[in-house]
């Protein structure tokens, strides 16, 4: 019975090694010499700005982005094993697939009205 779950927990293995490796390897190999411009405070290619104390605005394009991966990710996080056994579900899983994909619409709809697939 748990013979089918070898691959998933070789593949795990495999993931984690590449993972572990490269933080490594990138440690070992990399550049060891900092300066002011290196540890300075960068996001999103925006240079911040100093703001007054107390309440202020900020771009949430960035998070809009990131929600919106988010989204998609699941979304095809939840298509594999529907296509894979879609023959099995029936109308059934073709019914649920629908209303789910109708949910990730609204998101899309959501986010595209927000702007946040322009990129100006």
């Amino acid at each position: 019975m748990l013979d089918s779950y070898v691959p998933i927990l070789v593949l795990l293995a495999i993931a984690m090694l590449f993972a572990v490796g490269s933080v490594a390897v990138s440690a070992l190999v990399g550049p060891k010499r900092f300066n002011r411009a290196k540890v300075d405070i960068y996001e999103c290619g925006i240079e911040p700005e100093p703001t007054p104390a107390g309440p202020h605005r900020f771009p949430v394009k960035y998070y809009i982005t990131a929600m919106l991966f988010i989204v998609f990710d699941i979304e095809i996080i939840f298509l594999f094993p529907w296509a894979v056994t879609f023959d099995s579900l029936a109308v059934f899983g073709l019914g649920a697939m629908v209303s789910f994909m109708a949910t990730i619409f609204v998101a899309y709809a959501y986010v595209w009205r927000r702007g946040g697939l322009e990129w100006d």
